[in-house]
């Protein structure tokens, strides 16, 4: 089963089939062709992979993302970050790693995050002087904060295929994402004056008072959302419906850019973006099923006890694996399909789940702005209007930034399970 599953999986991946229907169709072909198993439980195992409370809160994320980015909420967000830092010398591109970290708490989705974000930001640098390579490279690695700043997609979709504690995930995932965000604005800043960009980015910005007024009430939202979670007034799924209401009533109501007429076009978006996800997660939950079924996560735990000596070799083992993965494998799928392989053998090496599912999505995050498929290239690349190869030196010192603070983050693990077990 293990061997036909690998050759379905790669031979539609070869035909360049997306990859939530490789994953399906290798799971079917492999139970029609290699088991006694009946198809119907193709659609049970499907239908059971969706069947999760938790999951509510995928599609009300996605939903709250989209109203933000077409809300005005984003653009007050970046105007609120220039007036506030943009006057230091590569103030610019430091407001670009901070305006995604404070998007990403709300939206979850870092290809979301380099829509909004890199719209407004990656022409501004270019106007202040930046090449248009750093600007995009800029955007593209620091909009990977929507995977690991709570509340993340991918950080639900772990705590549901391993049956760990999402709030726990949630607070062990907030201490990893600030950490990256300070290490690119450090490089950021390094950078800028080595190259001697960015000495007028304070040019055009408003005052901070005028910044801030316009800004409140997109200020308040990820301490709503957030706050809310931290401090148990509503469940993860519950700040999803919340996050959804109150971007709503900001951009329809008080910001006015969006008109009632507009909501079934952003709705139509959200659904169509929500059903890809899903199905991704309904086909990896059958191949996990047929996975599990074989005996495959059983036969990794024996072999890692026999080939790693320590949990320290192994983690190396792991981040080196998923680095690969996340270049090619969408973050989504790469989860649904390895978290529950993997997590069992790290338990077993006396890792925390909760620690191992920030490892992971950190580590997958990274892999969305590596190339040669990092689908955070592709969007800043759309945005910035270039060819995504151009990006390619420019991502150097990025990628090197987020890799150190992996490392600290996989060999410290106060950084996430020790400030999540201080908060509960």
């Amino acid at each position: 089963m293990n061997a036909a599953l690998a050759f379905f999986l790669i031979a539609f991946f070869a035909l360049s089939v997306p990859v939530a229907v490789s994953i399906g169709l290798a799971s079917v072909f492999s139970i029609s062709l290699f088991s006694n198993l009946p198809l119907l439980v193709v659609p049970q195992k499907m239908f059971t992979g969706l069947d999760s409370f938790p999951l509510m809160a995928v599609p009300f994320f996605i939903l709250a993302g989209v109203i933000m980015t077409h809300g005005g909420i984003s653009e007050r967000l970046v105007g609120f970050v220039k007036a506030l830092i943009g006057g230091i010398q590569g103030g610019l591109a430091s407001s670009c790693v901070l305006t995604c970290m404070v998007f990403a708490a709300i939206s979850g989705s870092s290809v979301a995050t380099t829509f909004a974000i890199g719209s407004i930001l990656i022409p501004a640098m270019v106007k202040h002087g930046y090449p248009t390579p750093m600007a995009a490279s800029i955007q593209a690695s620091s909009a990977e904060l929507g995977v690991i700043i709570p509340p993340s997609v991918p950080l639900i979709l772990y705590a549901v295929s391993t049956e760990t504690s999402i709030t726990k995930l949630f607070m062990a995932g907030l201490v990893p994402g600030v950490s990256v965000a300070l290490g690119l604005v450090l490089m950021v800043q390094v950078w800028c004056r080595i190259k001697g960009y960015g000495k007028n980015d304070g040019d055009s910005r408003d005052p901070l008072l005028q910044a801030g007024y316009r800004a409140f009430g997109a200020l308040l939202m990820p301490i709503i959302i957030i706050g809310g979670i931290y401090g148990g007034i509503f469940t993860p799924t519950e700040a999803a419906a919340v996050s959804v209401v109150y971007a709503l009533g900001l951009s329809v109501f008080w910001y006015r850019e969006i008109s009632l007429a507009e909501l079934p076009e952003l709705f139509r978006q959200a659904a169509k973006s929500s059903g890809a996800v899903m199905f991704i997660i309904s086909a990896a939950s059958l191949f996990s099923f047929l996975i599990s079924l074989s005996g495959l996560p059983d036969a990794v735990g024996a072999w890692s006890q026999e080939t790693f000596s320590s949990y320290v070799t192994f983690l190396l083992g792991i981040n080196v694996l998923l680095f690969f993965v996340g270049m090619f494998i969408e973050t989504s799928a790469a989860i649904l399909v390895l978290a529950p392989i993997l997590t069992p053998v790290a338990i077993g090496f006396g890792i925390d789940p909760v620690h191992f599912g920030v490892v992971i999505a950190v580590n997958l995050a990274l892999g969305m702005f590596t190339p040669p498929l990092g689908v955070n290239l592709f969007a800043a690349a759309q945005v910035a209007d270039m060819p995504v190869q151009r990006m390619f030196t420019s991502l150097v010192w990025p990628i090197l930034v987020v890799v150190s603070v992996l490392m600290l983050i996989t060999y410290i693990p106060a950084l996430s399970v020790g400030v999540a077990n201080w908060m509960m």
